[in-house]
């Protein structure tokens, strides 16, 4: 039987006027139990304001990109959220020498988040919480305008004049300021404290910049052994796949990375392997993972996932499941086809972004229940409860290629 996906009947946090880095939208959150207290949640959200006090003559006010904090302690039924300042903040530095930050090492290094961290997502690694973010150089102007008709790019309207004379992968990713996606260690007790000066320690970029604008980035929780070594493993989802093994014809897919160190994953010395392209009609645009893969048996993995035809139709999320193998990358066993979630309810139809878009990033085990937190219009966000169970043996009755039983 198919599953039932229950639905907040109103968004659980929207922007706050008055607000000046959450005043336009408020979205793509993540979620993580608390460990001490089963009914309580804590979130980071994305939002984003204009920013006039760094407005260049001529071209639109930038917005940069924050993380806010907020907590629930019914499951998610209600949010209390701190618009008093943001958890997590871009220095939005201008000059070469401000573009460095301290590592989780102690070491100064060059500081991919320097202009937005976009869609947070939190997981473990063998007892180690994470943020991963997408991260951008510098702030661009109102982004959701390359949407529209007639479309207008303002990602490059805050670049900085001396990025155009170095050379190497920092420099070309300055240029093109496109996504890099950054890894940040989480303390959850400071940040429940609210010390958000000492809850994220910048630990360096997952993906690299000058290979490919690459995003929905994180981890499985546990290492796997590939080629005789225990690896971590990374689910990302390069713009341009054809910079990886078995792209040159797909739009962007959904990628695996392994990778015996995480400091290797941005460089070289990681391997990639295609896990899933764009198959079905509501995925002719993209397909990305949604949000870290959660176990279902000994080796066994969910993935969520997400899918966009186009600017008019929007983003569908489904689900696939994932397979170890023996010394070798998990494989699909399992894909639905059917879109699963998507856009339906009014509050979570566009208004200024002209794309319906119902984006989760977010899926925890709470009791019986999945539930996962949204962006809904890519300006609000939702929560979404469904039996878990009754989900997993859904996905079953679909083959790897989406086909379904019966």
């Amino acid at each position: 039987m198919k599953p039932q996906f229950f639905y907040s009947p109103e968004p659980v946090l929207v922007p706050q006027p008055g607000c000046d880095w959450a005043s336009k939208m408020v979205l793509n959150p993540a979620i993580v139990q608390d460990p001490e207290e089963a009914d309580t949640l804590h979130m980071l959200f994305r939002a984003t304001g204009p920013w006039p006090q760094k407005q260049r003559e001529g071209k639109y006010p930038p917005y940069p990109i924050f993380l806010g904090y907020a907590v629930s302690h019914d499951r998610g039924q209600t949010w209390a959220a701190d618009f008093s300042r943001p958890a997590l903040a871009p220095e939005l530095g201008w000059e070469e020498e401000e573009l460095k930050v301290t590592d989780a090492e102690g070491r100064q290094v060059w500081n991919y988040a320097n202009g937005c961290i976009e869609d947070p997502r939190i997981f473990p690694v063998e007892g180690q919480l994470y943020l991963s973010a997408a991260c951008r150089l510098f702030p661009p102007g109102p982004y959701w305008l390359v949407d529209g008709d007639p479309p207008i790019e303002t990602r490059y309207d805050y670049v900085p004049e001396w990025t155009q004379e170095g050379e190497g992968p920092f420099y070309e990713t300055c240029r093109t300021n496109v996504t890099v996606t950054v890894l940040y260690r989480l303390d959850l007790d400071k940040l429940k404290a609210r010390r958000y000066e000492e809850a994220f320690a910048y630990v360096g970029p997952l993906t690299e910049g000058h290979v490919s604008d690459n995003r929905d980035v994180f981890l499985f929780p546990e290492r796997m052994k590939i080629h005789g070594r225990l690896q971590y493993v990374m689910l990302h989802r390069p713009m341009t796949p054809a910079a990886f093994p078995d792209g040159a014809d797909l739009g962007p897919s959904i990628y695996l990375a392994a990778a015996e160190e995480i400091g290797d994953f941005a460089s070289p010395k990681a391997e990639h392997r295609l896990l899933a392209a764009g198959r079905f009609d509501w995925e002719e645009n993209r397909i990305g993972a949604s949000w870290p893969p959660l176990r279902i048996s000994e080796d066994e993995w969910l993935v969520a996932y997400h899918g966009k035809k186009d600017a008019h139709f929007g983003y569908t999320q489904s689900f696939l499941i994932v397979l170890e193998q023996e010394d070798d990358f998990p494989v699909v066993t399992h894909r639905c086809s059917e879109r699963m979630m998507y856009a339906q309810q009014e509050w979570e139809m566009p208004t200024d972004y002209p794309t319906p878009c119902l984006f989760t990033t977010a899926g925890i085990l709470v009791g019986d229940d999945l539930v996962m937190a949204y962006g809904a219009a890519d300006q609000k966000v939702g929560l979404s409860w469904v039996n878990w169970a009754e989900l997993v043996a859904y996905v079953r009755l679909f083959d790897a290629d989406g086909v379904k039983k019966g």
